[in-house]
């Protein structure tokens, strides 16, 4: 059971609309204007932090715009004043001295309000067109690990000498470091084992995607298992969320948002053909029907008022801090979130009462 008080994120919309494509009630979005109004109004009502997706082309809709990930969250640094901005990454695409340099820039524009989610990356399609090697699934990951051991020291402030099989650096040391904590917070997605163990060994926070909440247990006990030098891991919950004043509302809410997901066959055919067979999130995502990327509504935040906050009590005492939310229409259901949902977890005196981070 976890101690740490509840946090609520949003996912910034950088690729449009994360259950179904063509909603009336939510055009098809993905502009800069967009997504700032939408994170503006996530720190107003409340919420603790936005997560900014990684993809240099959309993954969905390859002829539709894509947000670009390290300059917006450089931007909404600037912009906001409370909400945390954790920001993706694929290690392929930078090289560890010029992200880590640009890691720290944006925490200390936030000031000590910024976080890095390293992903392995399953779009195969946006390397192999930009001439990027697009390597074996547990060979990203080991990358990835020699990557986010350069990075972590780098944004720690140490002063890096390293001889690995993918970089070689010599007595690099960026100022001005962290001016705020130790250094900003490393959250690790993916389920793989590769994953696991780079989670269990270089992550502050574990992203886990939506699922039931028995296997979500399973997940955080694994991970609780395994040896770790420092402060113990902590649990992200990737969910799209539904609530209604009733059950049956919220059923019906979700049946439209099935039917309208429905006419997105062919996006989803194309994203298989594109992804990485051996991605365990869309394996998860296959043993249900659901809306929503990265496990939806498989975590079952579907129902009333009452129901959604019981069963988010329920993940967080199985060790869930930071619930990483979908809504569609966005903004609407946002409000809606913070209005009705917020109130009731908070009786259970479980959220933390302001946006605010812990240090590293």
């Amino acid at each position: 059971m976890t101690s740490t008080a509840i946090r609520f994120g949003v996912w910034a919309p950088v690729h449009g609309p994360r259950a179904a494509l063509n909603d009336p009630d939510e055009p098809f979005d993905a502009s800069w204007e967009h997504n700032q109004a939408v994170i503006l109004e996530a720190e107003q009502l409340g919420f603790h932090s936005t997560l900014i997706a990684q993809h240099t082309v959309n993954p969905h809709l390859p002829d539709h715009d894509q947000l670009e990930t390290w300059t917006a969250a450089a931007a909404l640094a600037a912009l906001t004043r409370r909400i945390e901005i954790i920001a993706a990454v694929k290690p392929f695409i930078f090289h560890p001295v010029f992200l880590a340099k640009m890691a720290l820039q944006i925490e200390n524009i936030s000031k000590g309000r910024f976080g890095i989610n390293l992903i392995n990356a399953w779009n195969r399609i946006e390397f192999e067109k930009a001439g990027i090697p697009f390597g074996e699934h547990d060979a990203r990951y080991e990358y990835g690990r020699e990557w986010i051991s350069v990075v972590s020291r780098l944004i720690a402030g140490e002063s890096v000498t390293h001889r690995g099989q993918h970089f070689s650096i010599t007595d690099y040391k960026l100022t001005p470091r962290d001016l705020h904590r130790a250094r900003p917070l490393i959250y690790i997605g993916g389920e793989s084992e590769p994953a696991r163990s780079l989670a269990a060994d270089h992550g502050d926070v574990w992203f886990i995607n939506g699922q039931p909440l028995a296997d979500v247990t399973a997940l955080i006990a694994d991970l609780r298992r395994r040896p770790r030098q420092g402060a113990p891991l902590r649990f992200g919950l990737s969910a799209f969320v539904i609530a209604r004043a009733t059950e049956s509302e919220a059923h019906d809410a979700y049946a439209r948002l099935v039917d309208l997901a429905a006419q997105d066959a062919d996006v989803h055919a194309l994203q298989r053909r594109n992804a990485d067979p051996k991605t365990v999130m869309f394996q998860t995502m296959a043993k249900s029907v659901r809306v929503g990327t990265n496990g939806g509504t498989a975590a079952g935040l579907v129902g009333s008022y009452d129901q959604v906050s019981e069963r988010i009590l329920a993940f967080h005492k199985a060790g869930i801090e930071l619930f990483m939310l979908q809504f569609q229409p966005l903004r609407a259901e946002m409000r809606r979130f913070a209005a009705e949902v917020v109130p009731r977890v908070r009786a259970a005196g479980q959220v933390a009462a302001s946006p605010a981070l812990s240090t590293v």
